[in-house]
């Protein structure tokens, strides 16, 4: 971090005004390990839900949107909903974390994911499905929020780790759903209604480690600064913190900004790139084979990359490194699509690891865990925002152009931006300093 702030890390911890018994003291210790034990599984269970919601869908959206009678320009639309989403609830998740405690939320958001997927097979209308969906994806807005304030209050000299472990954890969730969605529901006698149904059973696996930390208002044995437990931060610094605006901080504008260009290159390589490699004569098997690898890549590079990142006092040389894969790739997409299909794939994976990079610096770029929150909020919403006209603008330039030719120039061209944007949201320095 910056060297300005280090007097407000260094300062002691003030005590809690109950006195700690020192004959619980060890019984304090083990309940502090066994939260810890809770709170890294459900970590890892949530992350894999923040995705099959929508994988899942995407898989079999040609057989929901036959039955339920939508139209093409609705189906449309379902795509994009999920970014619109997340921006929408997500911007609610400080006020709720406030409230109830990040703890409590998350449960909540994995107990709206798993009742929006128990819903949806049971829709018989357009209308019922959409609300369905909504309530799934109003689950993971708040959690995605907060998964890097939970990082950051329950393993505040782990934040590399950690969002490492949720990252990993995150791509295998989006990976598994969009490679089995398929293949179970035709084991499951060709219903897509049990194939997108079956992704319940992993989201009520993960409220269950949330249960006993829901009453977990405090955090953990450490708080935000690394105190020990029983103690917590100044009100004054806490109130400080929580009426900062975001908006004044070009850290958080930068970081909003690279969050936004990342999610619209891995929204566009997801909706797009098969159709890439279909039309330059991939066979459409293969084209799938390469798109979950390019997804693959992300499960090993998202527990490496933060762990690097948390170890370099500036993030931006990771962030050029990345955009360089990504220009790589595209720039094979528009030369040769076909003739190096596999290693533009793996560029691209890679270049898309920009998203636990992003979920890093978050943690990283505040000093306590109530300005993560508000930092985490701030840059996802905003930068979903700015992903959602990404998609569909590749697909009416590949409409009206009659190639791909103008839409990989467009998306190697977004690279540029990204990596300036990148560099300097990986500045060490953080929001409160600025505000």
């Amino acid at each position: 971090m910056s060297d300005e702030p280090k007097t407000l890390d260094a300062a002691p911890a003030r005590p809690s005004s109950a006195p700690r018994d020192p004959i619980s003291a060890p019984r304090a210790g083990r309940g502090a390990r066994w939260t810890l034990g809770f709170v890294t599984v459900g970590l890892v269970l949530a992350a894999l839900n923040l995705r099959p919601a929508i994988t899942s869908l995407g898989a079999l959206l040609e057989e929901v949107s036959a039955t339920l009678h939508m139209s093409g320009t609705v189906a449309g639309v379902l795509t994009s909903v999920p970014p619109l989403c997340f921006a929408v609830f997500g911007i609610t998740a400080p006020r709720l974390a406030r409230r109830f405690g990040p703890a409590a939320v998350v449960c909540a958001g994995m107990a709206a994911i798993l009742a929006g997927l128990l819903l949806r097979p049971l829709a018989t209308g357009t209308a019922g499905f959409l609300a369905a969906s909504a309530l799934a994806l109003m689950g993971i807005a708040v959690s995605n929020v907060l998964m890097p304030v939970i990082v950051k209050r329950y393993f505040p000299d782990r934040i590399g780790s950690m969002t490492g472990l949720y990252s990993m954890a995150l791509a295998l969730g989006t990976s598994l759903a969009a490679a089995l969605t398929v293949p179970m529901t035709d084991a499951l006698g060709g219903d897509w209604r049990l194939g997108l149904g079956v992704w319940a059973v992993l989201a009520a696996l993960a409220v269950l480690p949330w249960l006993p930390l829901v009453k977990d208002r405090a955090g953990t044995a450490r708080t935000e600064r690394g105190a020990p437990a029983g103690t917590a931060p100044a009100p004054a610094e806490a109130s400080a913190t929580a009426s900062r605006p975001m908006y004044r901080s070009r850290t958080a504008w930068a970081l909003a900004c690279f969050f936004g260009l990342q999610a619209t290159g891995a929204y566009i390589t997801m909706g797009w790139m098969p159709q890439i490699f279909r039309d330059s004569g991939v066979p459409a098997s293969t084209a799938g084979v390469l798109l979950a690898v390019t997804m693959v890549m992300g499960v090993p590079l998202a527990f490496v990359i933060p762990r690097l990142a948390t170890r370099m006092r500036q993030q931006g040389p990771i962030v050029v490194a990345l955009g360089t894969c990504g220009l790589a790739g595209y720039t094979g997409l528009l030369l040769a699509p076909s003739g190096g299909a596999w290693v533009w794939a793996v560029l691209l994976g890679v270049s898309n690891c920009s998203f636990p990079l992003a979920l890093t610096m978050i943690g990283m770029r505040s000093r306590t865990g109530a300005g993560v929150v508000r930092l985490s909020a701030f840059a996802q919403s905003v930068g979903y925002l700015i992903s959602i006209p990404g998609p569909l603008l590749v697909g009416v330039l590949y409409q009206h152009s009659g190639g791909w030719g103008v839409p990989i120039a467009l998306m190697g061209g977004l690279m540029v931006p990204q990596m300036i944007v990148g560099v300097l949201a990986g500045r060490d320095r953080t929001v409160e300093d600025e505000t």
